[in-house]
């Protein structure tokens, strides 16, 4: 920072103060940088120096090495300054809408954090669904960074998916080049129906709420709440037609699509309000505590979130049904809550450590066969999508003899879509791995072993790509 110039006994105190508000500003800004946990080093261009390398280990979300390489591994230039937000977007109240109480904020927060002195950290408040460029290799794609808010960006990422590939108007199958000829206004079109869709799904009732934010604060906070200049700014707007929904939120598409909007709470405040804080509560029942964990410093999502958003019910568990007596036959005190329905997006789940210690969590029928080949994947903690461009592949048991599989990350590594083929005809793919040696992760990739929980036994062809997830 600059030295200050010595101040005049005239204008002494004025300037004093000044210097005072400059520094406690300059504080501010690096406060959340700090929170968050992270420093992301910008040079003088504006370009972002990232502090850490993509989920699968590799420079290239492929998992082939990077062809570029940095002159100075490792040198950060002398000039720099944190990532910080822009300002909200924000309307006017005069459009109307109903402000938010302290009571619904309280309320909220507690639902999500259990406490209502938790705000979202920096990596929440930064999160928006941000696009791919229109008419490129992954013009349907969205971008997702690290953090808790992943998981949800995921989630919308399949809906846009169903929405491009298998839209109401579309009977026949689509092919990858249709996801690759997505124009921006296509992009926004499918980004609003796919949140319009999960809204619609979790409502309680035929209110649907959508939330914005206005310029004013809403209520007077008390000394139980903790103050995040924006939760308080909250315009709730309800409808009850699902066309009308989907205008609104299309005519709205900034406040979800732009880098400072906090575009993923506000969708994920909407999708609480939709759902109703009383019916949360029966959804989870008393086996969850809150929605949100924390988690190596982050918030991230428990499993009842995304059971909201690809089924409309906060279910907290992965199973069939809604289960009342243990493994012995003794009726539970508390029933644990499953899936009910199949939904058009499904769920397929992996982890590791969790395999090897013999308690991975078993996913559904329910989950595992949607009603159209898309599946949110959740492997070692990340969450990824995987699909198909064959509508009937779920519906025709021919089709899954041998097919194509479609892969997504989200990572900004990931350039292209990865196109893996399924074999569940040929011989065991235990078989055919006897005689590898070496890394585990290479023998049996995690990718491979999370599609093996849908079709036990596949064989799976990368088609020169390196295995990665």
């Amino acid at each position: 920072m600059e030295a200050q110039p010595a101040t005049t006994k005239e204008h002494g105190l004025d300037a004093d103060l000044d210097v005072i508000a400059s520094k406690i500003s300059e504080l501010e800004k690096w406060k959340d940088i700090f929170s968050a946990g992270r420093l992301e080093l910008v040079d003088t261009d504006n370009q972002k120096y990232p502090d850490k390398k993509s989920e699968d280990g590799n420079e290239d979300g492929t998992g082939a090495p990077q062809t570029g390489s940095n002159k100075n591994p490792g040198h950060f230039p002398s000039t720099y300054s944190p990532y910080s937000l822009p300002k909200p977007l924000s309307i006017s109240s005069d459009l109307g809408g109903l402000p938010i109480t302290l009571e619904m904020a309280m309320e909220l927060r507690k639902i999500l954090f259990g406490s209502a002195f938790h705000t979202f950290n920096y990596e929440w408040k930064k999160s928006y669904f941000s696009f791919h460029e229109p008419y490129s290799e992954l013009s349907y794609a969205l971008q997702a960074e690290r953090g808790g808010a992943r998981a949800i960006q995921m989630v919308v990422q399949a809906h846009v998916i169903k929405q491009i590939l298998f839209g109401t108007s579309k009977e026949e199958n689509s092919s990858l080049q249709s996801l690759q000829a997505v124009s921006q206004k296509e992009q926004e079109k499918a980004l609003a129906a796919a949140l319009a869709d999960i809204l619609w799904a979790a409502r309680d009732g035929e209110e649907v709420t959508v939330c914005l934010v206005t310029t004013d604060i809403c209520f007077t906070p008390s000394r139980d709440y903790k103050v995040d200049n924006f939760t308080e700014k909250l315009l709730l707007f309800n409808f009850c037609d699902k066309d009308a929904i989907q205008t609104f939120i299309v005519d709205h598409i900034h406040f979800f699509k732009t880098e400072g909007s906090h575009g993923v709470i506000l969708f994920l405040y909407s999708a609480l309000f939709s759902r109703t804080f009383k019916r949360l509560q029966e959804d989870f029942g008393c086996t969850v505590p809150h929605l949100l964990k924390l988690n190596l410093g982050n918030f991230t999502c428990r499993q009842a979130v995304l059971n909201l958003m690809l089924t409309g019910r906060a279910s907290p568990y992965v199973f069939n049904g809604d289960l009342q007596y243990d493994e012995q036959g003794g009726q539970l005190m508390v029933p644990m809550h499953g899936i009910l329905n199949r939904s058009d997006v499904g769920y397929l789940y992996w982890n590791r450590e969790e395999m090897e210690q013999g308690r991975l969590s078993q996913v559904g029928s329910m989950l595992k066969t949607p009603r159209l080949p898309i599946w949110l994947c959740n492997i070692n903690g990340t969450f990824s999508v995987l699909y198909s461009t064959n509508r009937s592949l779920l519906s025709d048991w021919k089709m899954e003899h041998l097919f194509d599989l479609h892969f997504y990350n989200g990572q900004q590594s990931q350039n292209k879509t990865v196109t893996l083929t399924i074999d569940t005809q040929s011989h065991h793919w235990e078989e055919r791995q006897q005689e590898d040696e070496g890394d585990i992760e290479k023998r049996f990739p995690s990718l491979e072993m999370t599609i093996r929980t849908k079709w036990d036994g596949a064989v799976i062809d990368w088609h020169g790509t390196v295995p990665f997830f």
